[in-house]
């Protein structure tokens, strides 16, 4: 086990929470594929892990606005030329999640890097919410 503490599914952990089961479906030409998540926490930030197989550096967006951070990638499955696919289980073109950030989570500082498919993300936390040792004086 590393030195993050896990927090998996905990609705509320220091300011991040899922935001699909409290948002209608988007209309659009293609389902989107929700990406399986991991979240852990430190003392000092919340971490995502994002499963987006298919996803590179140049089709993954990862945008912030208002208390909502969402990540989008396109999904580049390339089949060699003069192949037809005669079955296919994933139909969608794409990834996409939102999450709603809480008061806890520097909006400034969020950090992304993808590789080999996995998407990480780290959300630090603002002061007032880190943890930290305080020092007891002798009388």
């Amino acid at each position: 086990m590393s030195n993050r503490e896990t927090t998996l599914r905990r609705e509320g952990n220091q300011g991040l929470q899922t935001a699909e089961d409290r948002q209608p479906p988007l209309a659009s030409d293609s389902v989107d594929l929700l990406p399986a998540v991991d979240i852990f926490e430190d003392s000092d930030a919340v971490y995502v892990l994002a499963d987006m197989p298919g996803v590179t550096r140049e089709s993954l967006g990862v945008e912030v606005a208002d208390q909502m951070l969402e990540i989008q990638g396109d999904i580049d499955l390339p089949i060699p030329e003069g192949v037809t696919a005669t079955f296919a289980e994933v139909r969608a073109s794409r990834y996409r999640r939102r999450f709603s950030l809480g008061q806890a989570v520097d909006r400034d500082g969020i950090e992304a890097s993808i590789r080999d498919g996995v998407l990480e993300l780290r959300l630090p936390k603002t002061d007032p919410y880190r943890r930290r040792r305080i020092e007891v004086q002798a009388a």
